[in-house]
């Protein structure tokens, strides 16, 4: 059966800047797509994502239409920079915005998002990963979404150092299988979800 993934990067640049948080996120989908699974990204500081915990802000917010891409697919990829060994402020505004998916339920009772898989990926030049996987798991299972067994890739460079992960000659293979293993496990997942629904609330 064919899936959908969207990944949201939540760098702090803007297009057309390169971004080590979309290289990781693109090595996600590009292993998801060796599971039947089709996927894009989406850069969120591209948009204008309006602060608050409503489904629409109003007033020109985007969060509606990137929403309406998160819920046409089965998976989300949240990728976010590592800044101060926290998440970035745009990743934390995706996870407020998604909070408005708590009041939404289908016709019996369940959370919309149930059914949907989540997995994190984290860059940066400091540590915080473990952190901030953490907070993603929790945040995510929170507003609905199941986390696969090995949810998370990520690369931390040397503390103390300016290497960013775009700029490594090739990927570590220690993230490569961390990457092929979380694609092949959320798609599994997704699959399963799919053939077996949570029951009613």
């Amino acid at each position: 059966m064919p899936l959908r993934a969207t990944a949201l990067n939540c760098t702090l640049s803007a297009s057309p800047a390169e971004s080590s948080t979309e290289l990781l996120a693109q090595q996600v989908l590009d292993e998801l797509a060796r599971h039947d699974v089709t996927g894009s990204v989406v850069r969120v500081v591209d948009h204008d994502v309006r602060p608050g915990v409503e489904l629409d802000m109003g007033d020109g917010d985007e969060w509606p239409g990137i929403r309406e891409t998160i819920m046409a697919s089965d998976i989300l990829v949240l990728a976010t920079p590592t800044w101060l060994g926290q998440p970035s402020s745009v990743c934390q505004r995706v996870l407020e915005r998604l909070d408005a998916e708590l009041s939404e339920k289908d016709e019996q009772g369940r959370l919309r998002t149930y059914g949907k898989v989540a997995v994190g990926v984290v860059v940066g030049n400091e540590d915080g990963a473990h952190h901030i996987s953490a907070v993603l798991f929790q945040s995510l299972n929170d507003v609905g979404f199941t986390i696969p067994a090995g949810g998370v890739t990520y690369w931390n460079g040397e503390a103390m150092h300016g290497t960013d992960y775009k700029d490594l000659g090739s990927t570590p293979e220690t993230v490569a299988g961390t990457t092929t293993t979380l694609a092949a496990n959320a798609a599994h997942l997704a699959r399963a979800l799919a053939d077996a629904p949570y029951p009613p609330s």
